[in-house]
This record gives structure tokens, sequence and C-alpha cells, in this order.
């Protein structure tokens, strides 16, 4: 499947969009390298760019069938000091066996990947298949895990999602999802030298906190605790010069579980703040999601409640199955297993309920650092697992 001439061009795909950086909010450079390279050099039938500056690629099938989506975020958390990197990190440069630069791990790395496999496999079978396939380039993923791919999944409606994140080649069937929880305190302003003439909502917010620790968080067999933690706290006004604090704003990051919903999740903060309350006349405090609103490269806005479901599949599942055949048969020898962290597939598979699978070359714990990389032979070896995925769809 992979000849040096393909492994070559896979290569230099991965390097030119390594050296376009797309921050969130700033993909318009790497979404233009995509779409040249899709149309010009991979053999793509078209491209699309939706109004959140996702791009999306077709390859269309000589009959009618499934759709399958790739899905590949390239948007990247920000280089803060360039001047720490051994190497560039909009280089591209490969070192021993490595191509450095910010998003080489996550996710231009599997995006170049999955972009190759589909043409590659397009290619070998003369599109002698039923169905669509379908390279999503991602945008604001690393702000919004799963908002813009709301807008992908409804103009194209696949039918199966392969989500590109590191796995180290393993093949993953589900993942916590996340929720950022916002509690209020709403307090009254004084003097700092007669604070008992205000209320101070720092105070009030510190007791609130303490119970919140308290609570016991839910748990799921496979996926473990759905873990609240504390992110930040904000106090106004702030700087609180001789003031006593009126508002206090507390963060907390809950990790969700299968079947929990929005109103689940909240329930337990809510009726503990009810009871706080009903003990303290002085408390007045309430609990929300966090709501992101966000610039797209495209001029648009991209907006959100900051909620973003869990999901699992069985591992006897008919998509899980077929991914898992073409893998092994593509010489991966994957575990079946699920993320550690949220993916875009918190729309796909929790939201929309389309079938979703996990599957990327590279360690997850390569993301967002310093001098960030993706190993040569794992950008080939996650080529080979998607073309081997594609294989067993198609049934070719």
């Amino acid at each position: 499947m992979l000849s040096q001439a393909r492994e070559e061009k896979l290569i230099a795909l991965c390097q030119e969009l390594l050296r376009n950086p797309s921050v969130s909010g700033e993909e318009e450079k790497v979404v233009e390298a995509i779409k040249k390279a899709m149309l010009d050099e991979f053999g793509f039938d078209d491209v699309q760019i939706d109004r959140y500056g996702n791009v999306i690629g077709r390859i269309k099938g000589s009959k009618p069938g499934k759709a399958i989506l790739f899905d590949g975020h390239i948007d990247t958390v920000p280089v803060t000091d360039d001047s720490v990197w051994k190497y560039a990190p909009f280089g591209g440069e490969i070192v021993e066996g490595k191509i450095y630069g910010r998003g080489a791990s996550d996710m231009k790395g599997q995006t170049s990947a999955m972009i190759a496999a589909a043409s590659y496999f397009a290619e070998d079978t003369k599109k002698d298949f039923e169905g669509d396939i379908y390279v999503a380039g991602v945008v604001h993923e690393e702000i919004f895990e799963g908002i813009a791919a709301r807008e992908i999944s409804k103009n194209i409606k696949p039918d199966y999602v392969v989500i590109g994140e590191s796995s180290e080649l393993n093949l993953k069937i589900g993942q916590r999802g996340r929720g950022e929880i916002v509690v209020e305190v709403f307090g009254k302003p004084a003097h700092s030298a007669n604070p008992h003439k205000g209320i101070n909502s720092v105070v009030k917010m510190a007791r609130v906190i303490e119970r919140i620790e308290k609570l016991v968080p839910t748990e799921h067999p496979e996926l473990g605790k759905g873990i609240l933690c504390l992110t930040d706290i904000k106090s106004s006004p702030y700087p609180g010069a001789s003031v006593v604090p009126e508002y206090c704003k507390a963060t907390f990051d809950r990790r969700l579980l299968v079947g929990e919903s929005k109103e689940s999740v909240l329930a337990p903060i809510e009726e503990l703040l009810k009871e706080m309350m009903a003990e303290d006349p002085e408390l007045k405090a309430k609990v929300s999601y966090a709501i992101g609103r966000e610039m797209c490269y495209t001029g648009n806005i991209i907006e959100g409640e900051r909620f973003f479901p869990g999901w699992l599949y069985s591992e006897e599942d008919d998509f899980v199955q077929a991914a898992y055949k073409g893998l092994r048969e593509a010489g991966i020898n994957s575990e079946i297993t699920q993320y550690s962290f949220c993916t875009n597939g918190s729309h796909y598979a929790g939201e929309a309920g389309i079938q979703t699978i996990g599957f990327g070359p590279s360690k997850e714990n390569l993301a967002h650092t310093i001098d960030e990389h993706i190993e040569i032979e794992q950008l080939c070896l996650g080529a080979k697992g998607y073309y081997g995925i594609l294989k067993s769809v198609y049934n070719k």
C-alpha cells in the first residue's frame, strides 16, 4: 500500500501542514494548503469549506453506499516561546526519523495520514467501492470539542466516523466527555475598613467550594469517575483595593460519563446550593454551564455551551469489528481501549449517535509539548491503518 514514493508524498504533506501555523481561529493558511493538496496532488473529487472554516474533501465511490468520515482537527494550541524549542515549531524539520512542529502529533500528522490513505485506497480500487469517503480538517477543536463538528455532520451526514487523535495505534471505542461548570456567588460591596457592612462573596464561595469538594463523583465501570475539579476562581472588583468583593465565580472541569445529561450533572450542585442558601440567608449562588464564544477566521461566530458528552461502543459493534479486522489485516495489532481525553467524538457519537471509533498514530502525551513531533514510522503506520479500515468497511 505504501511504496517509497507514496511515503515521501505523505511526509511532504505533513511537513507542509506544519509550516502553516494554525492556532484556533487562525486556520486559514493550513486550510488552503489542505484544499490545494487534496485537489492537486491527492485526487479528491471536491473540497468544501463551511461557515466555520472546516475543510472537507470527498472521494466518490463508483456506486452509492455508506459514507465514512475521517476527522482530524487542524487547529493547534499556541507556541508561547519558540526560543525554548530545539527545532523550529513551524519548520517541519526531519531529525532522526521524527518530524518536528506544533501540531505534529495533535494532529496534522494524523490528518496527513488520513488524506493520503483515502487517496491511495481510491487509486488502488479505481474508486470501485460503494459510498463516499470524506476527510475533514476541523477548526476550533482545541477550544470547543465537537462544536465545529456539528456543521460537518449536518452537511454530509456520515454513517461512520473515524477520529484520528493519537492512540498509539490502538482502537478507541469511547471516552469521557467534559463539562465546564460555573458557580457564581453574589455578595454586597463595602469598604474593607467596615467589612461587616458588606457580604464577602469570596468568603461565601470558599464555603461553597469546601462543600462541593465533598460531593461523591459518579462512576462508570469502564470510563472511570466523573471527576469534578476546580480550575479557576475570580472575584470582582479586581484588584479589590479596599473593597469587599461583591461577586465571585469559580469554574469546575467535570469529566462526563455515558448517559449523563446536562440536568443530571448539575442536579447535585443545585441541590447543595439550595441547601446552603437555606442555612445561610446571606448566601446567593447559582450554577450553570460556561458559554464559549469565539471568532472563526471566516468572520463567523462559533458559540456553544461547554457540555461535551461521553460515549462508549461495545467491542461487538459492527463498525468496531470492521475497523479491528482492517487494522489486523494491515499488520497493526491494536488493543481495544478508550481515550482518556475529550475529542470531537463528543458530537459524532455522544450527540448525533453516529457510529464512531478512534485510531491514530503517535503518543497522547506528545500533544501541546515543546518540540512536539511525530515519528515517521508512526505516521506511515497510521496511514496503513486508515487504509486497512477502508478496505474492511468497503469489503475490498
